[in-house]
C-alpha cells in the first residue's frame, strides 16, 4: 500500500516518511505541488498527507485534481495553520481530515490508519492461505494463531501478492508496490527478497510458497515447495 508525503521541511518530512515505512507502507516524497501533480501520474495512492503550505501554492488548490484522478485515496492535510476556518476551509474542500502542527508523528501515524478505514464498511475479514493469515488492514501476519514478525517490505510484498490470490504479479506491480520511487534500488534486489520472504514462510511451515516464473512475474499458492 503506498502512501503520498506532501511537506517542504526536510527534517519533518524524514521523520514521518520513517514512522509510515515502519508500519509497512510505502512512501514517496514530494516538496512541491508540482512534484505532487507529477507522483499522481507515476502511482496510484491508497492515501495522501498534504501539508498545507507548500513552496509553489496551497495544498487545497489540488484537492479535487487529486480526487478526479484517483477517486479512492484518502486526503489529510497536514498544517501549521489553526484556526477554526483554515481546517474548515480545507474539508469543505474534500480533505478527509485535519492536523495542526506540531503534533506527534504516533498521531500522524493513527489517524493515518484511521483514514484508511473505509467509514461505514463492515472490516475486511483476514485472508487465509494454508496455515498462514494475512490481516490486511492491521497488515499483520499470523501461522496457526501465532502472529510472525516481518521486515516492512516483506510485509509488502506478502501484502502484494495475498491481494491478488490466484494470479500472477507482474514485477513491474511489485516494484511499484514494494519500493519508492525515490529509493535506490539495488539490482536483483527484488529477487532476493522474493527468496528471503519463501524461504521464512518454509521455515515457518506456513503452507504456502511463492511460485515464479520467468519473464512472468510470481504467485502466493497452497502447499509446501
Amino acid at each position: 500500500m503506498r502512501i503520498l508525503l506532501a511537506e517542504d521541511n526536510e527534517e519533518l518530512a524524514r521523520g514521518i516518511a520513517g514512522e509510515i515505512r515502519r508500519a509497512g507502507f510505502v512512501v514517496d516524497y514530494a516538496d512541491t505541488l508540482s512534484h505532487v501533480r507529477a507522483a499522481l501520474v507515476e502511482n496510484h495512492y491508497a492515501l495522501a498527507l498534504l501539508d498545507r503550505r507548500l513552496p509553489d501554492g496551497d495544498s487545497m488548490s489540488v484537492v479535487a485534481e487529486v480526487r478526479r484522478k484517483q477517486p479512492g485515496i484518502r486526503i489529510l492535510m497536514l498544517t501549521a495553520l489553526d484556526s477554526l476556518n483554515e481546517k474548515i476551509e480545507g474539508l469543505d474542500a474534500g480533505a478527509d481530515d485535519y492536523l495542526t502542527k506540531p503534533c506527534h508523528l504516533s498521531e500522524i501515524m493513527a489517524r493515518i490508519r484511521a483514514s484508511l478505514r473505509r467509514p461505514g464498511a463492515d472490516a475486511q475479514p483476514p485472508v487465509q492461505i494454508g496455515a498462514l493469515s494475512f490481516d490486511l488492514q492491521a497488515r499483520a501476519v499470523s501461522i496457526r494463531g501465532e502472529q510472525i514478525a516481518f521486515h516492512p517490505r516483506e510485509l509488502a510484498l506478502l501484502d502484494t501478492l495475498v491481494r491478488r490470490l490466484g494470479q500472477f504479479v507482474r514485477r513491474q506491480t511489485l516494484m511499484a508496490e514494494i519500493y519508492s520511487y525515490d529509493d535506490d534500488v539495488q539490482p536483483h534486489a527484488l529477487t532476493m527478497l522474493i527468496s528471503r520472504v519463501r524461504t521464512r514462510l518454509i521455515n515457518l511451515d506456513a503452507g504456502v510458497d511463492i511460485r515464479s516464473e520467468r519473464g512472468v512475474g510470481c504467485m502466493l499458492i497452497e502447499g509446501s515447495p
